[in-house]
């Protein structure tokens, strides 16, 4: 009567339950486990789960009810951990694109007289919870992203791009390293504006955001500073190198051609740079080196690299 009532409720749990003999054979299960494994009675009981379920990892399973057994304490595997063990059906084909039910497992010493005679197996069901969790990380991802990507370009935004340089900057007066500032301004960014009208203007800082991006090391950090300025953290790099990177940049925007509504939008770059140094104390006095740098070579004609020294000289 008792064990009648047992398997009456364990089949009305919405929870799987499989019990294992200690040489892993099946010994009892329910009907969750009966209606989304799609198995009748008679071709389970008695028989390994392994042969029942040869999609199981083996080795680590038999590894798992092992220590179940000699410690004579229970056990867990999570759907993070492994999304499933048992490939089971579930009734969920819109919310998610598995093919099989996420499941929480634990498993269960059975002691009978102080030895462990059976393996008790419960299956949760946990499907919602894995989607759900899987869409909120790729929610939180996104954001995370759109926190440090200017939506435009998809260079760094200012502030992003500010904290990166305020921690190359600690770097590289930590450790003695180099460490150079490019910052650029598109010539005559208004005129094009009003010349081209805005979506015109946002195809050509879309470009030129590819097209600088294309030339820096992995390394580097390029960022979006404000408006039509755009800027990059050059680590490990002096002042011939910096040079270098700048006028290649410039070169390259100068070469460029933006088709928009069939016409043909030409542009140039006024480009500062600048390199650490033991006046340096802070972050911002590389960007004012920089940018001091970017208004000389506005100043002295546009489409130009000028460096920071020479600004300062001139």
């Amino acid at each position: 009567m008792l064990d009648e009532l047992c398997i009456n409720i364990s089949n009305r749990l919405n929870t799987g339950i499989l019990i294992l003999d200690n040489n892993y054979n099946i010994i009892m299960w329910n009907r969750f486990l009966q209606v989304h494994a799609n198995k009748e009675d008679n071709h389970v009981e008695g028989k390994s789960v392994f042969t029942v379920f040869p999609e199981l990892p083996r080795r680590w399973l038999e590894r798992k009810l092992s220590s179940v057994v000699q410690l004579k304490t229970q056990s867990f595997c999570g759907w993070e951990q492994r999304h499933h063990l048992f490939e089971l059906s579930h009734s969920r084909p819109i919310t998610t694109d598995s093919h099989f039910m996420a499941q929480n497992c634990t498993f269960l010493p059975v002691e009978v007289e102080g030895d462990v005679e059976r393996i008790c197996i419960l299956i949760e069901d946990v499907t919602d919870v894995c989607h759900y969790q899987t869409q909120l990380n790729k929610a939180l991802e996104e954001l995370a992203i759109s926190n440090r990507i200017d939506g435009l370009t998809q260079a760094f935004n200012r502030k992003h791009w500010e904290e990166c340089l305020a921690k190359e900057f600690s770097r590289a007066r930590r450790y003695q390293h180099d460490l150079a500032l490019v910052m650029l301004d598109l010539d005559h960014f208004k005129l094009l504006n009003d010349t081209f009208g805005h979506q015109g203007g946002d195809m050509v800082l879309i470009e030129t955001a590819k097209t600088i991006d294309k030339l820096l090391r992995m390394g580097d950090l390029f960022g979006r500073y404000g408006g039509e300025e755009f800027a990059v953290i050059l680590p490990n790099t002096d002042l011939e190198g910096a040079e270098e990177v700048a006028e290649r940049i410039r070169q390259a925007i100068a070469k460029s051609a933006i088709n928009h509504q069939d016409r043909r939008i030409s542009v140039t770059a006024s480009i500062g740079v600048a390199v650490i140094d033991s006046d340096d104390s802070r972050y911002e006095d590389l960007i004012s080196n920089a940018d001091t740098a970017l208004y000389q070579a506005k100043a002295t004609g546009r489409n130009r690299v000028c460096l920071a020294k020479e600004a300062v000289e001139i």
